[in-house]
């Protein structure tokens, strides 16, 4: 097997087995960013003197080539060759001969690992942003449309005060903001270089870790090497809290929808190619997208600790342990980005009822809107309260069924404008 590590003996079948597992299957995810990375590596090679020009040039030419191959999705690793690195450097060695050796020099597979997977994740952080944002826009046009609609509010499954549509969807388009304050500081500790620190502890070579940095678009760099090593686990473990927090805000919204598409709430609707039915009740819709979104995300909220666990109690450098990061991450990435645009086409075609207070059940929303109109006419409020209190205990209760709600961020100020301008100011954290 071809392995840039290889130095003569071959390990047992057993034990290559085991050990790569399907980490070739997950490289090839890395293709592209493993070429990027060579790229700039090359340059500075050049900068430092360990290239020659025309050297440089052969090598550009050959990655750029090796690079529209990655990004059409045809890039393959060969039988007998470990990983995307000792594919490259072979399809290099292949094309140069000898010049295509000399690409390793001044840096570990290691490091070579890291900026990979740096560079895949702000990719990937980048484009999970981009859903979030366009699931924000879609919640926020909803509840703009239905900003006069009201529906109940409930406190412990009880009928409390009244809400509105506008109000339930603008909640969940600040709450993506939160989640994307969180995912904007996990996108920091992505955006960061690691390539020159080798194993971890440097290399004797003079390179120029600062022109990589740039070359690549990083932020900074890890300017500490061993840092740069301990940033595996750490780094993942970041996103991880990042996407977990998206995740609960999607698990959230998917369970009240399960609830208020049943026939006991009539709250919403979808058309009916947007569900499923049963094998023998023929009336079921049931919300089958939103169940696997409930549960798909609540399986993305234990990423962080999954990912904890594997580098629990682990000493600085490098340990195969990491390797595992990968078989956890990728999936997962794929998952949310899956909810995120499935849970955005379904409120494509969200129907709401705006009928909903109708029915008398729901008179007792208004109590509160009673004992505050009672208190600005200068009524005690404790009074006011214990007055409204007969009146429901007693049956005499009449609602009528009006809200004053000014404030921000109440039913009759929805504060739109001022939470996009939030939204937007986070976007631009994720912009290179």
């Amino acid at each position: 097997m071809n392995k840039l590590w290889n130095k003569g003996n071959e390990p047992h079948h057993l034990i290559e087995q085991f050990t790569i597992g399907n980490d070739k299957e997950l490289d090839l995810q890395l293709a592209k960013h493993d070429v990027r990375g060579s790229l700039a590596h090359v340059q500075m090679l050049q900068s430092v003197g360990l290239l020659t020009k025309k050297e440089t040039d052969e090598l550009l030419v050959a990655l750029q080539e090796i690079l529209k191959i990655a990004e059409t999705g045809e890039f393959t690793i060969e039988d007998g060759v470990e990983d995307v690195h000792s594919q490259v450097e072979l399809m290099l060695t292949r094309k140069l001969g000898e010049t295509g050796k000399k690409i390793h020099s001044g840096r570990s597979r290691n490091d070579q690992v890291l900026v990979d997977l740096k560079l895949f994740m702000r990719e990937e952080m980048q484009q999970i942003s981009q859903l979030v944002f366009q699931l924000f826009q879609r919640l926020q046009s909803l509840s703009e449309e239905h900003k006069d609609v009201l529906m109940p509010g409930y406190t412990h499954f009880q009928i409390a005060m009244p809400s509105s549509f506008g109000l339930w969807f603008g909640a969940y388009t600040e709450a993506l903001i939160d989640d994307m304050q969180l995912f904007a500081g996990a996108y920091r500790i992505v955006n960061q270089n690691p390539l020159g620190s080798a194993a971890g502890y440097g290399s004797s070579f003079a390179i120029n870790r600062t022109m990589t940095t740039q070359l690549l678009g990083f932020d900074t760099m890890h300017y500490n090497v061993i840092a740069a090593q301990m940033s595996r686990g750490k780094t993942e473990y970041a996103m991880a809290c990042g996407m977990s927090a998206i995740a609960s805000t999607l698990n959230k919204l998917a369970s009240d929808c399960c609830i208020f598409i049943s026939q006991n709430f009539g709250f919403i609707s979808f058309p009916e190619e947007l569900t499923t039915g049963s094998s023998i009740m023929p009336h079921k819709k049931n919300p089958d997208v939103f169940e696997l979104i409930r549960g798909k995300t609540n399986r993305l909220q234990n990423l962080p600790s999954e990912l904890s666990m594997l580098t629990t109690n682990l000493p600085h450098g490098y340990h195969r342990d990491y390797q595992l990061l990968k078989d956890c991450l990728f999936p997962a990435i794929n998952t949310l980005k899956e909810c995120l645009s499935i849970a955005e086409f379904m409120l494509q075609h969200i129907q709401v009822n705006p009928d909903i207070l109708d029915d008398s059940k729901y008179e007792y929303l208004f109590t509160v809107e009673e004992v505050n109109r009672l208190t600005l006419e200068g009524m005690p409020f404790r009074d006011a309260y214990k007055k409204v209190g007969q009146q429901v205990a007693n049956g005499t209760f009449n609602a009528t069924k009006q809200v004053q709600h000014t404030h921000e961020g109440s039913i009759g100020n929805l504060c739109t404008a001022e939470i996009v301008e939030k939204m937007q100011s986070v976007m631009r954290l994720f912009e290179n």
